[in-house]
């Protein structure tokens, strides 16, 4: 039903992050909500809906081509859309297409809600299929994101790391390192949020 919206973003959680269009304002499920800024100029997200017998859901992304590979995600077997949601958090998306093409399941397993079976479905289905995806890593990081002070960004980021489906032991492990990282570094949220992924990639 919805190709894109364009509008505002007024509220942003660890969860979603919410776009004003004429007056409206929608709840958009995103990867990164921190990738976005409250009062910033017009954005353009591009909206995949979601309809289950729970009720609607809206996920946003960057740009066409994001929502393209989450679609493609949707599309194999035991794939819902939060596990997409966080299969494409991590910012690497030209990696996550190479794991597939190289049948790296390891690599794939590492993804919240992806367990073997699933992994080896995803190979099988989208294997070769995703290489025609104009996939630029950049839509991740490019938006200066007006962060809070760092005890609070810190907080936030592991926020967004539960919201994708990681266990609290799971981010409980990393939160030392993500401390560590952010007094050293300064980091904003969507920093540390991109430096948990990386870390729960490699546990």
């Amino acid at each position: 039903m919805y190709e894109y919206f364009l509008g505002q973003v007024t509220d942003v959680t660890p969860g979603y992050v919410v776009i004003e269009v004429s007056g409206i304002g929608y709840k958009v499920l995103t990867a990164n909500p921190y990738r976005y800024q409250v009062g910033a100029a017009a954005v353009k997200m591009y909206i995949h809906q979601a309809v289950s017998e729970n009720g609607m859901s809206l996920f946003g992304f960057f740009d066409a081509d994001e929502k393209a590979l989450f679609e493609k995600l949707l599309g194999v077997s035991g794939i819902g859309p939060k596990s997409a949601l966080a299969i494409l958090a991590n910012n690497d998306h030209a990696g996550l297409i190479q794991a597939i093409n190289q049948e790296n399941a390891t690599y794939l397993t590492s993804f919240p809600g992806v367990g073997k079976k699933t992994a080896q479905q995803i190979v099988l289905d989208l294997k070769g299929k995703l290489n025609d995806l104009n996939v630029d890593v950049t839509g991740q990081t490019a938006l200066d994101v007006d962060a809070p002070a760092v005890d609070g960004a810190l907080a936030d980021a592991l926020a967004a790391l539960e919201a994708l489906g990681y266990s609290k032991a799971d981010v409980k492990k990393v939160t030392k390192k993500l401390e560590t990282f952010s007094q050293t570094q300064g980091a904003d949220t969507n920093t540390l949020l991109s430096e948990g992924l990386r870390l729960l990639m490699k546990k």
